[in-house]
């Protein structure tokens, strides 16, 4: 379940939509209604917060964002412009640290997909998404 309030227009989340699990953008958002448009590449609709999850990041998620990789004595770092994302254990996205520029911070928790767009977003003031 994901609240609606740490959404915004462009995140990728995961739906319920009549019990097949689609990965989704969201495109609207009605605080209002406590709801979020959202389109799951089969139809627009509006979903509430007991049907939107969150997708976990992983390396299909940062290659489909457009981060190119690169391996090195276990650590894999993800890189897009100047934006850095390092997994200091290959394959464990539970100890993540990203930086851009000077603005340097560490994860020792999973992400998802959403947070990542929104943290990307607050560091370098653009949008992250599908390439």
């Amino acid at each position: 379940m994901l609240k609606v309030g740490d959404l915004k227009r462009g995140n990728i989340i995961r739906v319920d939509d009549d019990g097949v699990m689609r990965e989704g953008t969201v495109l609207k958002i009605s605080h209002e209604d406590n709801q979020a448009y959202v389109d799951n590449g089969i139809q627009e609709f509006w979903y509430d917060p007991g049907e939107m999850f969150p997708l976990p990041v992983d390396e299909e998620q940062l290659l489909k964002l457009g981060f190119q990789k690169q391996e090195s004595e276990g650590s894999v770092k993800y890189m897009k412009g100047p934006f850095r994302l390092v997994t200091l254990k290959k394959g464990d996205f539970s100890n993540v640290e990203m930086w851009y520029r000077e603005d340097r911070r560490h994860f020792n928790v999973p992400l998802s997909v959403h947070e990542l767009q929104n943290l990307h977003l607050s560091m370098t003031k653009m949008s992250l998404e599908v390439a």
